[in-house]
């Protein structure tokens, strides 16, 4: 695809009524967040009450809270990649 054709494509998309500068991803020079940032925001995002739940629900199925915390540190990770 030339740079021209991609031009217009993203043109075309502006003009679509589906489109919204508040939805459209950022552009590369304005992308501002190091790991630290997207690590703080996965690790703020696992530590809710939801992971709390999933994990004594593990231990009471039987598992041990580190089994039940290697499950769900994996399914992170999964999630995650």
């Amino acid at each position: 695809m030339t740079t021209q054709h991609a031009l217009l494509d993203s043109e075309e998309l502006r003009r679509s009524p589906l489109w919204n500068p508040d939805l459209a991803p950022t552009q590369p020079e304005r992308r501002t967040w190091s790991t630290y940032n997207i690590a703080a925001l996965w690790i703020g995002m696992s530590v809710v009450i939801t992971t709390y739940t999933l994990a004594g629900g593990f231990i009471e199925a039987g598992m041990n809270w580190w089994q039940a915390m290697i499950t769900i540190l994996l399914g992170n990770c999964i999630v995650l990649i």
